[in-house]
């Protein structure tokens, strides 16, 4: 049984996990589906403003002024990342880091990727189980419902069974990392296989820089996956990074959904030993088949299928490239000179200091000016 909870108070980025998938996330971000000019109206204008959380309009250089020594990390007061925010990374930093500067800037055409997306994971999330809406009151309820659902879902997949959003979590180069997994099911051949759905606007196969993104992100959740059932995760790492309070007492509902799902605990520290227990006694395997699954949204037709090989040391270099950003110790990079018409596409063209350099950064976000990778 899966449970959606429902915040009251606790600030959604704050939750533990995202109310979206990261496929449905992704897909929100598939740049080559949009439809060039036809977003261009929304995009930012000259003035490099853009909505603020509070509804007040944000400026770019206002944003830019933070000290220098702060790290991207605690600029933008994250306690955390996602497996999307790396992968989106991997297509464009620069977009990445724009993304974070200013929040909440929403096309209608990536709107409406994003609805239909969220339409058909949550179909295909109902073929298997029910979903529970579990109210919750603080950060560490949020995070229980996600570690109940880890719970009911590790019985099923021991049992060969096939389960759908597994959220997964692990501390890569000092940095908490977290994500959701779409689909995990045993082969004819005993392997343990993760199916990655994409959702696709038109009926063609992404290109192959969409296609590198989309595999380095199944390739992260395998590493993280991996790294859950082997025990190298533990309890404190987690309350480490969350600054979740362990001996604070569950809401009724959570407790009384813990009791349904056959589980008596009172705390997140006592639902926390309970699921890494699970995890590490579980005998679970190691992820053997990454497959990512393209799928037209209007036709619900296969588009096609890849087989993702999984090389670790390529994977963990390009994570500590990435988390170099992150942790403050470089600066954010633009595209290759060769990629430069993913910016036809941007929401960022018009702001874009590695755009305006011609493809060297700017010296508001770069005071030694350097070429972008």
């Amino acid at each position: 049984m899966s449970a959606a909870g429902e915040e009251e108070t606790a600030p959604a980025e704050s939750s533990g996990f995202s109310d979206l998938s990261d496929s449905e996330l992704v897909e929100f971000l598939e740049l080559e589906d949009s439809q060039g000019s036809g977003a261009s109206g929304s995009k930012p204008g000259p003035s490099s403003e853009l909505p603020g959380k509070d509804g007040k309009a944000v400026s770019l250089q206002d944003c830019e002024k933070q000290p220098a020594a702060s790290s991207p990390m605690q600029r933008f007061h994250l306690q955390y990342l996602y497996v999307t925010d790396l992968s989106t990374q991997s297509w464009c930093e620069l977009q990445t880091a724009y993304g974070k500067e200013l929040p909440g800037f929403v096309t209608p055409e990536k709107a409406a990727v994003l609805d239909t997306g969220t339409s058909i994971h949550l179909a295909r999330e109902l073929e298997l189980h029910d979903l529970v809406t579990v109210p919750v009151t603080t950060r560490e309820d949020a995070w229980a419902v996600k570690f109940l659902n880890i719970l009911s879902m590790i019985p099923t997949l021991q049992s060969a069974g096939r389960i759908r959003e597994f959220p997964v979590f692990a501390e890569v180069e000092g940095v908490l990392l977290v994500g959701v997994i779409d689909e995990l099911h045993y082969t004819a051949k005993g392997e343990l296989e993760l199916a990655e759905l994409k959702t696709r606007r038109r009926p063609v196969l992404p290109l192959e820089a969409q296609k590198k993104k989309d595999c380095f992100q199944v390739s992260l959740y395998k590493y993280i996956f991996d790294a859950m059932v082997q025990g190298k995760v533990t309890p404190t790492n987690l309350i480490h990074h969350t600054k979740l309070c362990p001996d604070k007492p569950l809401g009724p509902s959570v407790q009384r959904h813990a009791r349904q799902g056959g589980f008596s605990v009172k705390s997140l520290g006592d639902l926390m030993e309970l699921v890494f227990l699970s995890l590490t006694l579980s005998d679970l395997p190691a992820i053997d088949i990454l497959k990512i699954e393209y799928i037209h949204q209007e036709t619900a037709s296969l588009l096609g299928t890849e087989i993702v090989a999984f090389e670790e040391n390529e994977v963990r270099g390009r994570v500590q490239h990435y988390m170099a950003y992150w942790r403050g110790q470089r600066e954010p990079q633009g595209v290759d000179i060769e990629e430069a018409w993913k910016c036809r596409t941007c929401n960022y063209t018009d702001i874009c200091t590695w755009k305006k350099g011609g493809g060297v950064l700017g010296s508001s976000l770069e005071p030694q000016a350097k070429k972008a990778r």
